[in-house]
């Protein structure tokens, strides 16, 4: 017997998994990547609370994740622009997939990264948090005037940014920095 499959039109956009090749509804990956960023909650519940409260829950680098603080005007250099939107098209391409997000009254963004990252982090104009670091993470979903919004969403969980694409962000944007100022 001969199993046939009907093929989507091409009109239709499939959202995959990456690892298992399931169909996964954009609703299901945000909750995915929350209870993997809650996994670096000291208390579940009070980090789901902070973040409906107030957008923003404290979570501890070192476990499931760490982060990379970059001046947002490094980052803004990089992309060659201050709008948000076009920064996080810019950032996506530049560091294909991972996680950013900025905190607009700090004026940093911060790179979601392996754990392993902050061993030998030696990269100017930026720092790895060090294991124990807690960092006010914004919950994964677009929320309208979010002090801290997502400026390059994961792709699911456990798919943070790779270090040395982090790295050459922020020396790209370094180099244009010193190019403007010069």
């Amino acid at each position: 017997m001969v199993e046939r499959t009907q093929l989507a039109p091409k009109s239709v956009v499939l959202n995959r998994a990456p690892v298992t090749g399931a169909v996964v509804s954009g609703s299901e990956r945000r909750l995915a990547v929350e209870h993997w960023l809650l996994t670096a909650a000291d208390n579940r519940d009070k980090a789901r609370h902070a973040w409906e409260r107030l957008g923003v829950a404290l979570l501890r680098c070192g476990g499931t994740f760490t982060a990379v603080r970059v001046p947002l005007a490094v980052v803004e250099a990089a992309a060659q622009t201050v709008d948000r939107r076009t920064m996080g098209a810019y950032l996506g391409n530049a560091l294909l997939g991972g996680a950013a997000f900025t905190d607009e009254t700090n004026t940093s963004v911060y790179f979601l990264v392996p754990t392993t990252a902050s061993r030998g982090w030696r990269t100017p104009d930026s720092e790895c948090l060090v294991s124990g670091s807690f960092l006010g993470v914004p919950r994964p979903e677009p929320v309208p005037d979010q002090r801290s919004p997502w400026l390059l969403g994961m792709g699911g969980p456990g798919d943070p940014c790779r270090p040395d694409a982090v790295k050459q962000l922020v020396m790209y944007g370094r180099y244009r920095v010193a190019q403007n100022g010069a």
